[in-house]
């Protein structure tokens, strides 16, 4: 039981501490003269990010890879199923493809790369250096082609205010993602449950919550158009950032599962979802309801492999 409420209590940290972290850093950024643009794009980006990074680095860095890398692929399978699923049954989407086409296709080439990325059994150094330049490369064009302001984000007036939230929104993400990851780890061990299966689903939807609650208040305040944009964004940073930095810290071993099941699971998926904003340009509440049911097919029938 205690074991239970520690995996609830991380999961609540990183909740909490990635929307603490993001609200005081944005302050902090935005205080000191950043342009709202590249705060959205980096502070916000990045902050979002911070619990799959340390829950990623936290599993590798602890001789748990499953975790590290199951948490990156299943944050994107939960991002485009679980999460885009849900907004679609509070509310149709609307699909515009002309306003995320450059980041569509940045999320399908950073998807489609990931075989070459696990291909040799372990992603190291070089890996690493490859993805996380094809993030600077990403950020330095959107930052030079976009005219997006900061978006939903409440930034308290308060220089200390936002000082003590970017330094509990840290805090909380740091304990949170060590007590998941070790609570994961042992409820793991208890039912004979793989470590990439935990990464794939608990984890991967623990960390994935912020992106949730993000999409679901925008579905609910009739902000629908922009789900999709923070979607694309987060499973680009999760390829790039997550999978880049951890791998440069250090080099993390492929559970082979990862390339002959999952890997081609989120391509499909990915394929499917561009096509979908391609072609239909819309997404109402019967796809969504297709959505979640095919999100726990996947769980479901990959549970034991």
């Amino acid at each position: 039981m205690i074991t239970y409420l520690i995996l609830i209590g991380g999961l609540l940290g990183l909740f909490l501490g990635g929307d603490w972290l993001v609200k005081g850093a944005s302050g902090l950024a935005l205080r000191f003269g950043v342009a709202p643009m590249i705060v959205g794009l980096t502070v916000v980006g990045f902050g979002t990010s911070t619990p799959e990074l340390l829950v990623s680095l936290n599993a590798a860095l602890g001789g748990q890879p499953g975790i590290a890398i199951g948490n990156v692929i299943g944050s994107n399978i939960a991002n485009m199923l679980l999460v885009l699923g849900t907004a679609a049954i509070i509310g149709p989407i609307v699909l515009k493809f002309a306003d995320v086409k450059k980041d569509l296709f940045w999320m399908t080439g950073a998807v489609l790369i990931l075989p070459y990325v696990f291909w040799s059994g372990e992603v190291g150094l070089v890996e690493g250096l490859v993805l996380f330049s094809a993030l600077i490369v990403y950020l330095f064009l959107s930052l030079k082609g976009s005219r997006n302001e900061l978006e939903d984000v409440d930034v308290p007036a308060s220089l200390w205010l936002n000082i003590g939230l970017t330094l509990l929104g840290l805090a909380a993400v740091l304990a949170g993602a060590h007590y998941l990851v070790q609570s994961a780890s042992i409820i793991a061990r208890q039912f004979g449950v793989s470590e990439a299966m935990i990464g794939l689903s608990i984890v991967a939807i623990g960390t994935s919550l912020p992106e949730l609650a993000t999409t679901v208040m925008a579905a609910i305040r009739g902000q629908r158009d922009i789900a999709l944009g923070n979607i694309v964004g987060s499973n680009i940073f999760n390829i790039l950032a997550i999978l880049g930095i951890t791998a440069i810290v250090t080099p993390i071993p492929v559970d082979p599962r990862f390339l002959s099941v999952d890997t081609p699971v989120v391509i499909a998926i990915t394929l499917l979802l561009l096509l979908l904003v391609y072609v239909v340009g819309r997404m109402n509440r019967l796809v969504g309801v297709g959505m979640l049911m095919a999100y726990a097919a996947y769980i479901g029938l990959t549970a034991n492999l």
